[in-house]
């Protein structure tokens, strides 16, 4: 019988890092995505293409993907949310590219300063220039499950811009519980809709644990037959832009959930957890990751 597996992204240097207020320099941003490949992660989100003055522990991408190891198997991907901020990826080397489109308009404005049709009619111009790059596309919709200004979220808005993002090009589409809000009978509900428009794109889900619900959310979406699943070292990150955003699901104590559940990885659960520890005395601040705390069972 066929093992079961799951795929991380680790989007601990992307989304990890944005909303925290220690600056870490490209050598740090460089070491810590050589831990997470090292630990046995293959899709890592890497950098951003954004603005430094909106966000800036997002500076230096290009630099970062200059010095990123090149393994074999390895893809590393690069946010963007324009075309400036795709003609930037494109020349640094990132091997696929990931738009971000929030699912209300009171986010997308005080996020990307347009709203959801005019951020979707930005993402059908980076889906082409990206396919004749010859770079696979990732569409992750925002605010999937609720938004800090709109509130909650319609599950029919939701699988709408999935099927637009389909049309468009995505290989690969996100569900994203950007702040945290969301319960896994949401979960089930929303996978089911993305599942029924997204005309063979993957599905992958990105959760936050700020109201406790991540890690059961993420299993539920396993449960659900969704196979990619995003976490970031330490369960550090948020989103500066949403207010109470805390952290994303923490990549090693997501490991743990699903290796003692009978899903393999691939990933070593134990180094990610060193990382997650070695990454909080950067930052200045104990990890919201458990596992490096009370280590992992058996002990051995």
């Amino acid at each position: 019988m066929e093992t079961a597996r799951v795929e991380i992204v680790e989007v601990g240097p992307r989304d990890g890092l944005q909303n925290e207020e220690a600056v870490l320099s490209v050598a740090d941003k460089v070491e810590l995505i050589g831990r997470a490949v090292a630990a046995g992660i293959r899709r890592i989100e890497a950098v951003s293409f954004v603005n430094p003055r909106r966000v800036p522990q997002m500076a230096g991408a290009e630099e970062v993907m200059a010095s990123v190891p090149r393994e074999n198997g390895v893809s590393y991907i690069g946010l963007v949310l324009n075309r400036k901020g795709l003609d930037r990826a494109l020349t640094s080397g990132v091997d696929e590219i990931n738009v971000a489109v929030p699912a209300t308009d009171g986010f997308c404005l005080r996020n990307q300063g347009c709203t959801v049709e005019e951020m979707l009619a930005v993402c059908d111009d980076i889906a082409a220039a990206a396919e004749t790059a010859g770079l696979p596309l990732s569409v992750t919709i925002s605010t999937a499950f609720g938004c800090p200004f709109d509130g909650e979220t319609p599950p029919e808005r939701v699988a709408e811009i999935a099927r637009r993002a389909a049309r468009a090009g995505a290989v690969e589409i996100a569900i994203a519980d950007t702040i945290g809000v969301g319960v896994p009978r949401q979960v089930a509900d929303l996978v089911a809709r993305v599942r029924d428009v997204a005309e063979g794109a993957r599905l992958r889900c990105h959760f936050h644990n700020t109201r406790n619900t991540g890690y059961a959310n993420a299993l539920a979406a396993y449960e659900q037959g969704v196979s990619v699943l995003d976490s970031s070292v330490g369960g550090f990150g948020g989103c500066p832009f949403a207010p109470a955003a805390t952290g994303n699901i923490a990549t090693e104590d997501l490991l743990y959930l699903l290796h003692r559940s009978g899903v393999r990885s691939g990933v070593d659960e134990r180094e990610i957890a060193a990382t997650g520890t070695w990454l909080g005395t950067l930052l200045g601040k104990e990890p919201p990751a458990l596992l490096g705390r009370a280590g992992g069972f058996p002990a051995s």
